[in-house]
């Protein structure tokens, strides 16, 4: 469960968190020790918004010592919610859902795919990465079924809304959307977009500005 530290953190601090595990994750420490200068220059922040962020989670690290990797790695993952395992299915298995399950660090970070639906009837009955493909129809019955929190939505525009509403009917806590559409759900299910597009005109707007464009942290 989520200490009432945790549950204080914006989105924004979660989101850095979720940076500086990675970086802890990958670096072999010198004595099992890293210092929040080195996680700051790494993710491009400030020494003090580090140590900020971190004090969030409770006493870690000493001044002058550091960071235990491991120690640190743990209250993160606490904080993030991923100390333990999540059911996850996605929907759409086309090219984009197909690179998502090759993708190795979802299980890696505790997220287990256990279901795939697509309303293809070439695709329902296939194998892919070891599950079975069902009809898109079932999908709110056969989420319930599988105790599913998270659901990852790669289907057409025009076939997200009902997707996602069969997803809530079902019980689902998240969604993270790769649909380009606007999602509107009940305040209690969480939802992350990811519009490819709009990220790639947003770094369009960047290369277009140069200097001129406003940074993330400003």
């Amino acid at each position: 469960m989520p200490t009432e530290r945790s549950q204080r953190l914006s989105r924004a601090a979660a989101l850095r968190l979720s940076l500086y595990l990675r970086c802890v994750a990958e670096w072999p420490a010198d004595g099992d020790k890293v210092s929040s200068s080195r996680i700051a220059e790494a993710v491009g922040v400030s020494d003090a918004q580090v140590r900020r962020d971190l004090a969030a989670l409770g006493h870690l690290g000493q001044r002058g010592v550091g960071y235990d990797a491991r120690e640190l790695a743990a209250a993160i993952r606490t904080a993030l919610g991923i100390d333990r395992s999540w059911r996850a299915v996605l929907v759409g298995v086309g090219n984009l859902g197909r690179a998502l399950l090759r993708y190795q660090g979802f299980r890696a970070q505790g997220f287990q795919i256990v279901g795939l639906f697509d309303s293809d009837p070439a695709k329902v009955g296939t194998e892919v990465e070891g599950l079975t493909v069902e009809p898109a129809v079932r999908l709110a019955e056969r989420a319930a079924a599988l105790r599913v929190e998270l659901g990852v939505l790669t289907v057409p525009g025009e076939m997200a809304h009902a997707a996602a509403e069969a997803l809530v009917g079902a019980g689902v806590r998240g969604i993270l959307n790769f649909a380009p559409v606007v999602l509107k759900l009940p305040r209690k299910v969480r939802l992350v977009t990811v519009d490819l597009a709009i990220q790639l005109e947003q770094l369009a707007f960047q290369v277009q500005h140069g200097d001129g464009a406003n940074r993330d942290d400003e």
